[in-house]
């Protein structure tokens, strides 16, 4: 019924331009105007493999209390290091048993969160 290869995920931020910066130039990411809604303020996360996230401005956005996009890395540590250094700071969630870096480990994959400049909250996986 679905044609599954070409769908993708989405979320909202006040504004476009701060989160084009964020995920360009403080994450590194591949990050692009959506061509021909540029007007709108749309703009692409490009993930590799013809998959990508659209990211799409809501001026009333509210973040949500979930994780809506996870990053896969080699090195946990290496990253929340790195993402340190940029500026950003791991979350602390009551529950979970994170070490000083904010890098929960144990059962299943290293994590590690934080949020970008509109509240969303970012994963770090390192299985």
């Amino acid at each position: 019924m679905f044609d599954s290869t070409r769908a993708f995920g989405s979320f909202a931020v006040p504004d476009t331009e701060v989160a084009l910066d964020f995920y360009r130039n403080t994450l590194g990411l591949d990050v692009v105007p959506v061509p021909g809604m540029e007007g709108y303020g749309l703009i692409r996360i490009e993930l590799g493999a013809d998959r990508s996230i659209l990211v799409y401005p809501k001026p009333d956005h509210e973040p949500a209390v979930f994780t809506v996009l996870n990053l896969m890395v080699d090195d946990i540590d290496a990253a929340v290091d790195e993402l340190g250094r940029r500026g950003v700071a791991m979350l602390r969630y009551e529950g979970f048993d994170q070490d000083e870096k904010g890098i929960a480990r144990g059962e299943g994959p290293a994590v590690a969160w934080f949020t970008d400049p509109a509240g969303n909250v970012i994963g770090l996986i390192q299985e």
